[in-house]
């Protein structure tokens, strides 16, 4: 497990039993941590014709460009076939030249064959261009709909999927889709188009030497069977083993202060090399098996020229046919062998292509988040009135985080949230804001179950400051409008002036238009978090989620920090997450979860009155200060 960015993530594996509760995902501007594993199965990888067929459908818009791709091509398979006749009728005609015969036709077939390569030249040129336009758009297409996807899925997607291998899919998988598209699509036409023409003009020109050339035909076809069987699974397995590395990479970047720390640069270099060593092995093995291909063809079409030469010769000796005849089954022969070659050679590239598609499609037929129900109402002006009512909820269906909770909220009132680490704290907000829904039971804002708002307005009434906040690469200014991206530049300084970050970020070279690296870190901890609490009073919630806010800052920090949140919090219903007691004392009421129970609730004086759960966990903390 690696840390970045304040999200802990492992590779999907089997749920455990012990109750896991991961953090919320980003929203109004912020991100928390995540923990993978849930248990979901793969989805199945689908067959290679299926895929095919689906890849096909993002060609449905450039069928324009396509059917003048199409006359591009017939035109230039056309001229591919009229050569090598003209070829053979200036070798006869150079033959009964010897006897005599007049020049005149010579200079003729002369001059169509050099204005024809030159035709086919241009035709081969604009085939690129147009091919280059129609292959962008095709896997623009298909970029906009995995992208378009990923901002549709629920939060469990991302606990199971690392950031690098969903980045793999977007840029490695699909940019093989590009260069194949590309590369492939008109190899396949004016190949299937070749094959049949020319297996026409063989019959023509001699169905005896068509029948000798059909002889290399089914080795042709057993060869490309064989190998396409094994590069297929080969080439589908160095996709997910690149996947994985980009996951470790940018893992081990993202969280390359945390392996300094605690001495791990040899063991993440072990796991490197380990996943490194496994792509390389994958890698050869597929390249090599590839690579059987094209020599093995070679062999066949000798075996095949020399057949068709051999009888040829025969059948010249014999008068049956002449030698410009012969010259011409042996191009057209070539022409008949060598599309089979590019087909087969064609297929096996498109393993590559086939993969990624593969692992795109896996993602575009993930489930999405559950759709509004019918007639979903807006949630406008909230009070923020919360109930929790028989709430039951399990990540897996056998390890329950919450068993059958209840309880209220009044609107403007703060409620703090204690327990021991997995107890459901950060699961509860989870489900509040439909991160996850609830097995049974409901929850409710002003008296109406959330399942029956929309998911847009709901989680418009929510503002959040994490523990371990987000900020975007950009300008200060623009991550605090993040928060509303209609507020004006008045507003936004009001907001910076509450949140106590004005004083700072005015002291900064350039001001609200200085520029943050990935992830704020060239401003510090609390100089990232007063920012996420602009950008949380900029957005004006009606319902406020604290997460550990001041947990890693020092002490003046987090005065200045409780400060901008007591601004934050007038007025609002707020969900306060902390495990530092001393910071929630003022709660109006605090509410401590063990196991997936509430077993105490009170504000802080009748809970030490009580001398339960809290109280033992107040002194424990003192105890540990002293």
């Amino acid at each position: 497990m690696a840390e970045r960015n304040g999200q802990y993530q492992t590779k999907s594996q089997p749920a455990s039993t012990e109750t896991q509760s991961p953090s919320i995902g980003m929203l109004g501007g912020s991100r928390g941590g995540r923990i993978g594993g849930r248990g979901m199965p793969a989805v199945k990888p689908r067959d290679a014709l299926s895929t095919m067929k689906r890849l096909w459908s993002y060609f449905g818009d450039q069928r324009k460009n396509l059917l003048v791709l199409a006359a591009l091509i017939l035109t230039s398979t056309s001229i591919g076939l009229i050569v090598p006749f003209l070829i053979g009728r200036a070798i006869d005609t150079i033959e009964a030249f010897e006897g005599g015969s007049d020049l005149s036709l010579l200079r003729s077939i002369v001059l169509v064959l050099v204005t024809a390569y030159t035709l086919d030249w241009l035709i081969h040129f604009t085939q690129a261009w147009l091919m280059a336009g129609v292959s962008q758009r095709i896997v623009q297409k298909l970029r906009n709909s995995l992208f378009h996807k990923l901002q549709k899925l629920p939060i469990a997607f991302f606990d199971r999927h690392t950031h690098g291998e969903i980045m793999s899919r977007l840029a490695n998988d699909i940019e093989n889709i590009s260069s194949t598209v590309a590369q492939s699509t008109t190899h396949l036409m004016s190949s299937t188009l070749m094959i049949t023409g020319s297996f026409v003009m063989m019959i023509i020109l001699s169905p005896w030497l068509t029948l000798a050339s059909m002889v290399t035909v089914p080795m042709v076809f057993i060869l490309a069977r064989v190998i396409t069987t094994q590069t297929r699974v080969l080439f589908k397995r160095r996709q997910e083993m690149l996947g994985a590395l980009n996951g470790h990479i940018e893992e081990m970047v993202s969280g390359i202060s945390v392996v300094k720390a605690f001495n791990h640069e040899e063991k993440v270099i072990d796991q490197f090399d380990t996943i490194n060593d496994a792509l390389c092995e994958v890698g050869v093995k597929a390249q090599i098996w590839s690579g059987f291909i094209m020599p093995l063809m070679n062999v066949i079409n000798n075996v095949g020229f020399t057949a068709v030469a051999g009888f040829g010769g025969i059948l010249a000796v014999r008068e049956l046919i002449t030698i410009g005849v012969i010259a011409a089954f042996l191009s057209y022969s070539r022409q008949f062998v060598r599309p089979l070659n590019e087909i087969a050679s064609i297929y096996n590239t498109l393993q590559t292509a086939l993969a990624g598609a593969e692992r795109v499609f896996e993602i575009i037929d993930e489930e999405e988040e559950a759709s509004d129900v019918a007639l979903a109402s807006e949630l406008a002006n909230p009070a923020g009135h919360i109930v929790f009512d028989d709430v039951t909820f399990g990540y897996v269906p056998e390890v329950k985080v919450f068993k059958n909770i209840s309880f209220e909220v009044a609107p403007g009132s703060s409620i703090a949230l204690v327990g021991p680490t997995g107890a459901g704290k950060t699961t509860l907000i989870n489900l509040l804001t439909r991160f996850y829904e609830v097995e049974s039971g409901q929850i409710l804002i002003d008296g109406k179950d959330i399942r029956n708002y929309s998911r847009e307005s709901l989680r418009q009434c929510f503002g959040i400051v994490l523990q371990d906040t987000y900020l975007f690469s950009g300008t200060i200014k623009e991550n605090i409008q993040y928060g509303r991206l209609s507020a004006s530049d008045a507003e936004i300084k009001k907001a910076a002036k509450l949140a106590n970050a004005y004083g700072f970020i005015r002291r900064l070279p350039n001001g609200f238009d200085t520029l943050l690296t990935e992830s704020g870190t060239n401003l510090s901890q609390g100089q990232r978090q007063l920012i996420a609490i602009a950008r949380a009073i900029l957005a004006n919630p009606a319902i406020l989620i604290l997460d550990e806010a001041t947990s890693n800052v020092d002490t003046r920090t987090e005065l200045q920090i409780q400060e901008a949140m007591l601004h934050l919090m007038s007025g609002r219903t707020t969900f306060i997450i902390a495990h530092r007691l001393s910071t929630i004392r003022d709660a109006n009421s605090i509410m401590v979860i063990d196991n997936g129970e509430i077993v105490e609730r009170g504000n802080h004086q009748s809970l030490m009155e009580q001398r339960g759960v809290y109280q033992e966990m107040y002194f424990s903390q003192f105890k540990n200060i002293s």
